[in-house]
């Protein structure tokens, strides 16, 4: 989940569906001549508006003509989002800046049976409108943790019993088979261009990489996140049958 104020305003029909199954829509917004009939089932009792095109409250450009006013969603202490599971599956996005990925990355560790999301509170993609629109739905689902630092988060984590793991284009190992993923682990995601910061690439447990085709340099953030958090998935599931 996210910290006071964020998820507070959620645009697109995917998104405003799964803030309502969560109960926390206080207000629709809605474009006069569409068919929201579900959406309006699921909101009985809540103030609906409608007006010509929410175009021109929208923070999105492409609202899907319908916004809500939400509740927001609170971030969690690291400590508890590690105790929320068992056996923690958690990523770690070291200055990810783009809200659609930060959004496809969410929904990629929902997929993929992630327990918990820690990224940074400054020099971050914001949880706005664009993020959950994005996530269609999984920032719902997902609990979150805004940390002032990713290196000392990470350094936390360590000590908290989770291993860490940092994806980094110069690593020897490979992410596939990684034998960490098996255990308590937080996957690691630098940020687009640059990736893993300095310190963060020095704090984690393990750097591995993703194998590529010759000339080819890089993945897309979300992508590289998505590879890794099913790879945990693959091995868990494997060590368990």
């Amino acid at each position: 989940m996210a910290p006071a104020g964020i998820g507070a305003r959620v645009e697109g029909v995917h998104a405003v569906a799964a803030a309502l199954a969560a109960g926390r829509v206080r207000r629709l917004t809605i474009e006069r001549g569409r068919n929201f009939g579900s959406l309006l089932k699921a909101a009985a009792g809540i103030p609906v508006t409608e007006v010509p095109d929410v175009r021109s409250l929208s923070e999105t450009t492409a609202p899907q003509g319908v916004i809500a006013d939400c509740e927001p969603i609170v971030s969690h202490p690291l400590k508890a989002l590690v105790a929320r599971a068992h056996r923690p599956s958690l990523v770690v996005l070291d200055h990810v800046e783009d809200p659609h990925n930060l959004g496809a990355i969410v929904r990629s560790a929902v997929a993929a049976s992630a327990t918990g999301l820690v990224v940074a509170a400054r020099r971050a993609a914001p949880f706005g409108a664009a993020a959950f629109k994005a996530a269609a739905g999984a920032l719902e689902l997902l609990p979150v943790t805004m940390v002032n630092s990713v290196a000392d988060a990470v350094a936390r984590l360590e000590e908290l019993s989770v291993w860490t793991v940092g994806l980094d284009a110069g690593a020897e190992e490979s992410v596939f088979g990684c034998a960490l993923f098996t255990e308590p682990v937080a996957v690691v995601i630098g940020g687009e261009g640059g990736g893993l910061s300095r310190l963060v690439r020095e704090r984690v447990s393990k750097l591995v990489h993703i194998p590529m085709a010759e000339g080819v340099e890089s993945l897309n953030a979300s992508v590289s996140a998505a590879l890794a958090m099913y790879e945990v998935r693959r091995m868990r599931l494997a060590a368990a049958s």
